[in-house]
């Protein structure tokens, strides 16, 4: 077991390392910083001014403290024994302070709420513009890599929009305005305790890359391990089935140490600025005490001014540091923002025209003609598909897995668009219609029903929102649905756990073919909708479907021969084309392939 946890971990090490070196070697990118600070553009006219004339209190406070201390309280008060001035700077000290302390409070608290309010429109943006993106996307990634871009790249972000700002424009200033100070004090002692600078940033520099590089594996790994967590419980059924925990557990083990050696490397790193900045404000205080006591003995500088340079050279290194600190943050912040950009910057494959024309109720007369698509641009799924349905006509779609029938359903419901040819609803090129006013008007029934967390009768009027009460379960009774509902603790207000594991597979299916009524569609689309319900309750669904179809088209894909026998046109499916299409009667006097698919079924169930 242990060889096979060490394989298992360095397959995951490899696919890691694979991964990462992808986005290595980009520079820093300025633009995309500039493009995340517009985030805070709807704010600049409140909480920005606010907070940034709060710094500026602030830090003219911090540098006006030190000169009154050192040259006004040691240099004239006291030396003069001026009791009367001493008590004076003493209160004024003490009200700059005062006066600091609120404008503190006040800067962080605005700030605060301009970082919330940022990291809020942030995701509301991410996760909106992931909403309109075509079906293609969510079939190349997983949905842990997408939930880790929503919550934990954009989480990643708060420290540098609440702190690392602000902190930044507040940290130039107060440099800018201590080094002034320092040179006008004593332009060779400021010289003298200056000299360890260059040296620091040749130092700190050097980091800068392999900082940034760090961040970026962190952010892939937490990626990995996110997809890796939202697999295992979606699949904890599969794993417990074949008694594979073990193996699951090795893999999490390989990923999980993956992302805790790739954020304790970055940490390392990110730890290595700030005793650089200490070792030079050791070198500086020592230079400062040597030099400045030489300065001294020769009277070229007063033990007042000493004291505020002291207390000014102090200050000098913090906002060195933080300025470290807000560097980091703009790494981790810029590895972020790479992620959730390259979201941002995706393009729905399937987009509506500026001009699109508006549907405002469809017959639901459809045509395919010379249909070619392709999933993947290599292996075609429909070969040059030429199809009719007429309006309020029911068609079944048959075929061997893979032959075409879903693709047909999603290309209707214009979740992809043709690689060739043209799809048509009542003569309009699907291309040139309104999406919303499309998908309005059809109604999906999937085999793998979703259910929401949420009520059952808020799970039925997802298909209609505004639906009453009496409507959601006239919607339930016209499928069948109202006897087992009645039978729950609380009927249609009884709370199921997320994706309805608490009912039957049966019982979500009905509740799919309610929604789906209720929303009242033109065209209903049922793709193995009746595969996981059992007979009795079939039998109640084709009752149901006999009126419920009733002026609508109707796509069906099936197998059982009791869904599709009925329908007006039998379109059999062969690897994307079309082979043989008619009613139920035609084919079988064909004798083709729907003959044969019918009569291996029969002798199945007559053998059982």
């Amino acid at each position: 077991m242990n060889k096979k946890k060490e394989s298992i971990n360095e397959n995951v090490l490899k696919r890691f390392q694979y991964s990462t070196e992808q986005v290595i070697e980009k520079p820093f990118n300025w633009a995309q910083m500039i493009r995340l600070f517009s985030y805070m553009k709807p704010y600049s006219k409140n909480y920005l001014p606010l907070s940034v004339l709060m710094v500026l209190l602030t830090t003219a406070v911090r540098l006006i403290i030190p000169i009154l201390i050192g040259v006004y309280v040691l240099d004239k008060a006291i030396i003069e024994k001026d009791t009367g001035m001493l008590t004076q700077l003493i209160i004024w000290i003490a009200v700059l302070y005062a006066l600091f302390y609120i404008a503190n409070i006040l800067r962080i608290r605005w700030m605060n709420q301009l970082g919330q309010s940022v990291i809020y429109d942030l995701r509301q943006h991410l996760f909106t513009h992931v909403q309109s993106l075509s079906h293609r996307f969510f079939d190349q990634r997983s949905a842990g890599s997408i939930l880790v871009r929503i919550m934990n790249d954009i989480n990643s972000l708060q420290e540098l929009f609440t702190n690392g700002v602000i902190n930044l424009l507040m940290d130039m200033i107060l440099l800018v305005g201590i080094f002034t100070i320092l040179f006008s004090l004593s332009p060779e002692l400021t010289l003298a305790v200056m000299v360890i600078l260059p040296l620091m940033f040749f130092i700190t520099t050097s980091l800068r890359r392999n900082i940034r590089r760090s961040w970026q594996i962190v952010r892939l790994n937490q990626s990995k391990l996110n997809s890796h967590l939202n697999e295992s419980i979606q699949g904890i059924r599969v794993t417990q089935s074949f008694t594979q925990e073990k193996e699951n557990m090795g893999f999490f083990d390989g990923v999980n140490t993956e992302t805790f050696e790739s954020w304790r490397v970055a940490s390392k790193k990110n730890s290595m600025f700030r005793p650089f900045v200490e070792l030079t404000n050791a070198v500086g205080t020592a230079v400062l005490i040597w030099y400045g006591v030489h300065l001294m003995q020769t009277g070229s500088l007063s033990i007042g001014v000493f004291v505020s340079f002291a207390f000014y050279l102090g200050m000098f290194w913090e906002p060195i540091s933080r300025l470290g600190q807000v560097y980091n943050q703009l790494l981790i912040g810029m590895a972020s923002s790479e992620r959730i950009f390259e979201f941002l910057d995706e393009r729905p494959i399937v987009s509506e025209k500026k001009e699109s024309i508006q549907l405002e109720e469809i017959n639901g007369h459809i045509e395919f003609k010379d249909v070619v698509f392709s999933y993947d641009e290599k292996r075609p799924a429909l070969k040059g598909i030429n199809l009719e349905m007429a309006a309020g006509q029911t068609v079944a779609l048959v075929g061997h897995t893979g032959s075409g029938k879903t693709t047909i359903a999603n290309l209707v419901s214009r979740f992809y668009d043709p690689t060739d040819g043209q799809v048509l609803i009542d003569g309009h090129n699907l291309k040139d219609v309104s999406l919303k006013d499309l998908r309005e008007q059809i109604s999906v029934v999937l085999q793998d029903t979703f259910i929401f967390s949420g009520t059952i009768a808020e799970n039925i009027r997802f298909g209609n929102p505004s639906a009453t009460d009496e409507e959601v379960r006239r919607a339930a009774e016209a499928v069948g649905a109202n006897s087992f509902i009645e039978r729950l603790p609380n009927g249609y207000e009884t709370e199921v756990e997320e994706r309805g594991n608490v009912l039957s597979v049966g019982e979500r299916q009905l509740l799919s073919f309610a929604r789906a009524i209720l929303a009242n569609p033109r065209i209903l689309i049922l793709d193995e909708a009746t595969a996981s319900i059992d007979t009795e309750t079939e039998v109640k669904i084709q009752t149901a479907l006999r009126t419920l179809l009733k002026g609508r088209t109707a796509i069906i894909i099936a197998h059982r021969l009791s869904t599709i026998r009925e329908s007006d046109n039998i379109i059999v499916l062969d690897h994307g084309n079309i082979i043989e299409q008619g009613n139920h009667q035609q084919l079988m006097d064909l004798k083709g392939e729907y003959y044969h698919l019918i009569k291996a079924q029969f002798n199945m169930l007559s053998a059982i």
